[in-house]
């Protein structure tokens, strides 16, 4: 088994696999260097002398500057590496890649739905318009579960605490973040609730729905019954009825759209599970599939790889725009770019951000960009989307989901039990990981360590994507875990 490895030729560190004792040999590159100090699990060490101000390589590509001179075989990281980010840059397009080539066809047993969309689940689904009605939408939840059968399978209410005293761009997020929601596939059944009073009332929120079908979505006003809880059960008795004659039937896998996020990464994530997850997205996509990657600003640093990847112009313009607007909000707030990464990626082995973002682009896979989307903007193109949404585990997740992802994958190497309002698979980048939180997560990629090769693993995610889509419940939903986070950005009155 190998404890380490070179990822470019063009390196000049390597990254431990395993930790490496203080006085080991790590040869690559026909260059052999001794460890000056034990090199922790997913950390890296230097190939050679870096002079002070000379670029590290990772990945092929720089990830930051050294501070100091660093010599042959010390650990590199944090204490003498500083980012190379900075302002609002110019690009230019310089295409490359293509996709991959078409493959076998595949299915699963998933719910058509009258509009054509296709859902991986038949729930019923609460949508609180104001944060006021959140404790009605909760108890609603609980009683209702008592009615669920045949094929419903959950009654689910997704609190927040939004929807009124928003303004501007703010507000607007909000009504579309629901309106999106209200539309998903996983659906099978939604209850608008509102309080009446509210800036985001049902009557304003219908214009953002647009055309519903009314037996599948129904609404009511707190303010304007006399007993809610009592007239909301009756409409959700109503929505289970309706529910409940929706099948699972063979859809092909061109109908899936699969969501990639990462987050408490680790110094192996880029190494084994987002390149696996990459992998993934090629093989769906190969099959007409769709696959989203967000969280732009875990782009910084490794934007020119999907700028370049982009089918044509115009979406390497809507690239550049995608990248620069979210260096623009950071800076409208008095932020740097680079305050990333976490204290945990960093104790994981991510020194900057460059290094997590060229990590985490991993997810994309090698396919073209076919889409660039606004926040809550639903997918249009398959293939690869790009979605613009902050790093924030919560809201990025649910973003995809707004966009139409019907599950989301998420990698990670420090574990988290958070969940989405889609189907959330936690994909380990490590065994120790996924041994130790076996109640976290639903697949091991960190087998990659123990020489699984990526295309097989890649293969056989594709298989548990394909079962949960077909009703395999992932852990978070074995646990009863649903969150939902919408993207704030302005004022609250």
């Amino acid at each position: 088994m190998k404890s380490y490895i070179q990822i470019n030729s063009g390196d000049n560190v390597c990254v431990a696999l395993r930790p490496i004792p203080e006085g080991t040999s790590v040869s690559a590159d026909g260059l052999t260097v001794t460890a000056r100090q034990e090199i922790p699990q997913g950390h890296k060490i230097a190939l050679k002398d870096i002079a002070a101000g000379e670029k590290i390589i990772k990945y092929g590509y720089p990830i930051g500057y050294a501070k100091e001179d660093i010599p042959a075989g010390s650990w590199v990281h944090v204490h003498n590496v500083h980012t190379g980010l900075g302002d609002v840059l110019e690009y230019s397009y310089n295409p490359q890649g293509k996709d991959p080539a078409p493959s076998a066809p595949a299915t699963f047993e998933g719910f058509r739905r009258k509009d054509g969309s296709v859902g991986v689940r038949n729930e019923i689904w609460i949508i609180p318009t104001v944060g006021c009605v959140n404790s009605i939408a909760q108890a609603l939840e609980k009683q209702a579960r008592e009615k669920i059968g045949g094929s419903v399978e959950d009654v689910i209410a997704f609190t927040h605490p939004y929807g009124c005293s928003q303004m501007g761009d703010d507000q607007e997020n909000t009504r579309e973040a629901l309106a999106a929601l209200i539309r998903h596939p996983n659906a099978g059944g939604v209850l608008v609730l509102g309080l009446g009073c509210e800036n985001s009332n049902i009557p304003v929120l219908k214009e953002y729905i647009g055309a519903y079908d009314p037996d599948r979505v129904k609404f009511l006003v707190c303010q304007e019954s006399e007993d809610e809880q009592a007239d909301a059960m009756k409409l959700l008795e109503e929505l289970i009825e309706y529910a409940k004659t929706f099948k699972r039937e063979p859809v092909d896998a061109s109908k899936l759209i699969i969501g990639m996020k990462c987050g408490g990464s680790d110094g192996l994530s880029g190494i084994t599970a987002n390149p696996v997850v990459g992998a993934f997205s090629d093989l769906l996509i190969s099959k007409g599939g769709t696959t989203i990657l967000t969280e732009v600003p875990e782009m910084f640093g490794a934007e020119t790889i999907l700028m370049n990847r982009c089918a044509d112009e115009e979406l390497f313009a809507q690239t550049v725009n995608l990248i620069n607007d979210f260096k623009a909000y950071f800076k409208k707030h008095d932020q740097v770019v680079y305050e990333n990464p976490s204290p945990g990626n960093k104790q994981g082995g991510i020194t900057t951000l460059e290094d997590k973002s060229l990590g985490c682009t991993q997810k994309s896979g090698s396919a073209l960009v076919h889409g660039v989307l606004k926040y809550t903007q639903p997918v249009k193109n398959a293939g690869l989307n790009l979605l613009s949404a902050p790093g924030n585990d919560l809201v990025a997740a649910t973003a995809l989901a707004l966009s139409g992802a019907q599950i989301v994958l998420f990698t990670t190497g420090r574990g988290t039990p958070f969940a989405s309002p889609v189907p959330t698979v936690k994909i380990s980048s490590n065994s120790k990981l996924a041994g130790f939180k076996h109640n976290w997560i639903d697949f091991n990629a960190g087998e990659m360590v123990d020489d699984t090769p990526k295309s097989e693993l890649a293969e056989k995610l594709f298989a548990f994507v394909m079962a949960v889509a077909s009703g395999k419940k992932v852990k978070s939903e074995e646990a009863g875990f649903h969150d939902m986070a919408i993207f704030k950005q302005g004022v609250t009155l």
